[in-house]
């Protein structure tokens, strides 16, 4: 047994404590032992602590280095770069750069994807969920887009949503005025402002897009592009066209203007069009620009190339005669006039006037196959044309050119051409005999002059005018004149081709005229692809295509300053 004594700490008195017999009094613990364990406790907490400290630290590091919801965080390759203003000859815009907001998110950032999904499918409910989910969802990446160009309102909208790492970029979207106006001239750009049809794509190939790729362009720094177009004659040229798709009942139409002097394309039009704000919206049924980059057998416009040719190289002359009494037969295939057509001997005014086939042939049978061909090279006519605008295309011939090619060609069958560049001989043709491309650019006369050559005589020349003025005050061009202002040309009602043969029932209607043409200032040439109607109800050129041009013409002489002249007759003068 073992007595302790000890004080107590309430009385002061001594106590006694008494522990049994099997009690063993342990040896006292060492003061600095007990302070070691305390100390490494104490280090162990303070470890932890200093752990914990510095994965919170890196943590909120890394959260500090990463993209913020900002214009930061796009890429280079992203921004959309400004665009010069395009304008007509008169400075009326045509063309612009407007301020809008695309709307990015980044996915690394989104705390929840199907929320975020749900709430922005409310504000554009044709989204498509499943590719904007994926989107979100991609925690690796720090960028995607989510919808470009939105309206004032629906930014408001999805800001009201309040969802985390949803930001704005400001950007362009290029607008057009005029809407379709213009469509096939101006062409469209994509959603990053890069030009893909039309002048604007010629603007990007111009060194435009080289200068977007430093970061130099801006609205400020860039100048209005003008173009060579009139748009009041615009706005006149594409409602014919359009409307006459359904007085027509056709499959397609188109038109144009050229100043002859110059080469300037004053208005152009081809219909089916697109809507250059929503290129998407009709699908790619209006895209094809039937003017420049479409080819069709012009049909008996050729007999106007034709004549000017023989009349050049001196193998035919006004005054000879052609016997149209029969049909030809050429290999099996049989030549024969329309029913209009006089069945005897034709003067060669009467082989324009009359639009006779088998007389055209006769002259042509003459003058040869190598003058023929090499004259309509030189015409421009055999090669693709020369312009800004980037969608033209070649025109079609035989492999290899045999006598009966030569002899339907000569009327119109056989090269297949586009209407652009067939109003384009038919204006070097009037105006001197001097060829000149097309530009939809201003240009002076002197400018032209140091560009064109010379496709044949002056008086050649002066003897399509005579047959141009003749056929429209006598011949099939009558439905084109418009009263004091001398419309002259030549109608081309050409049998389509369908799946290889010749239709009786279906054509390519045009006209290719020219006025004043006492003193001939501009070219129009109007096309009408398969029409079932007409003036009259019947469908050649001189009931469709043939009004086209009466109706351009009185619509825009006045426009274009052409004063009207009711006293003077080339044909009186002549």
């Amino acid at each position: 047994m073992s007595i302790i004594h000890a004080l107590s700490a309430n009385s002061g008195r001594l106590i006694r404590i008494t522990f049994g017999p099997g009690w063993r009094e342990r040896p006292p613990v060492r003061a600095s032992g007990q302070a070691k364990l305390a100390k490494a406790r104490i280090m162990m907490l303070a470890g932890g602590l200093v752990v914990c400290y510095a994965a919170i630290f890196v943590r909120l590091t890394y959260f500090d280095l990463e993209p913020r919801t900002d214009t930061s965080a796009i890429p280079p390759d992203h921004v959309s770069a400004a665009r010069p203003d395009i304008v007509d000859r008169n400075g009326e815009l045509l063309a612009t750069d407007i301020r809008t907001v695309s709307m990015f998110a980044e996915p690394n950032r989104v705390v929840d994807p199907d929320e975020a999904v749900e709430k922005i499918a409310s504000i554009f409910p044709d989204i498509d969920r499943k590719s904007l989910y994926k989107k979100l969802a991609d925690h690796r990446s720090h960028f995607a887009w989510l919808r470009r160009q939105l309206t004032p309102k629906e930014q408001s909208e999805i800001l009201a949503l309040g969802i985390p790492a949803i930001g704005f970029r400001p950007e362009v979207k290029r607008f057009y005025p005029g809407g379709r106006t213009a469509a096939h001239i101006l062409g469209y750009v994509d959603i990053d402002n890069h030009g893909v049809a039309g002048m604007e794509k010629y603007l990007d190939t111009q060194g435009l897009s080289d200068l977007a790729s430093t970061g130099l362009t801006s609205r400020d720094t860039l100048e209005p592009v003008r173009l060579s177009i009139d748009l009041r004659v615009q706005n006149i040229v594409h409602d014919v066209v359009s409307d006459a798709i359904g007085r027509y009942q056709s499959q397609a139409a188109g038109a144009v203007i050229l100043d002859i002097h110059t080469g300037e394309v004053l208005a152009m039009a081809s219909a089916p069009d697109f809507d250059p704000n929503d290129p998407q919206a009709d699908g790619d049924k209006g895209w094809l620009n039937r003017m420049s980059n479409g080819t069709d057998e012009m049909g008996s416009v050729f007999k106007t190339f034709s004549i000017a040719l023989a009349i050049d190289t001196g193998t035919v002359k006004l005054s000879d005669t052609f016997d149209a009494s029969a049909p030809l037969h050429y290999g099996g295939f049989t030549i024969h006039d329309d029913r209009d057509v006089p069945r005897r001997v034709l003067s060669i005014p009467e082989i324009f006037r009359y639009s006779s086939n088998i007389g055209t042939a006769k002259m042509m049978d003459k003058v040869g196959m190598a003058n023929q061909k090499a004259y309509l090279t030189r015409f421009g006519l055999l090669s693709k044309m020369q312009t800004e605008l980037p969608e033209v295309k070649a025109p079609s011939q035989p492999r290899v050119w045999k006598k009966l090619n030569s002899i339907t060609i000569a009327f119109g069958h056989g090269v297949a051409t586009t209407p652009m560049q067939t109003a384009v001989a038919g204006a070097a043709l009037i105006d001197g005999g001097k060829l000149i491309e097309p530009t939809f650019l201003p240009r002076t006369q002197e400018e032209a002059e140091k560009t064109e050559t010379m496709i044949v005589k002056k008086s050649t020349s002066d003897t399509i005018r005579y047959l141009f003025k003749l056929n429209g005050e006598q011949g099939t061009g009558r439905s084109a004149d418009v009263p004091g202002f001398h419309v002259g040309g030549k109608t081309g009602t050409a049998n389509k081709v369908i799946h290889g043969v010749y239709s009786h029932k279906l054509s390519f209607n045009s006209f290719l005229a020219a006025f004043p043409m006492d003193d001939p200032k501009y070219v129009v040439l109007a096309f009408i692809d398969q029409p079932l109607t007409g003036v009259n109800h019947l469908n050649l050129a001189a009931e469709t295509a043939a009004p086209m041009v009466h109706d351009i013409i009185s619509r825009a002489a006045p426009l274009l300053g052409v004063e009207p002249d009711f006293g003077s007759s080339l044909l009186a003068s002549y």
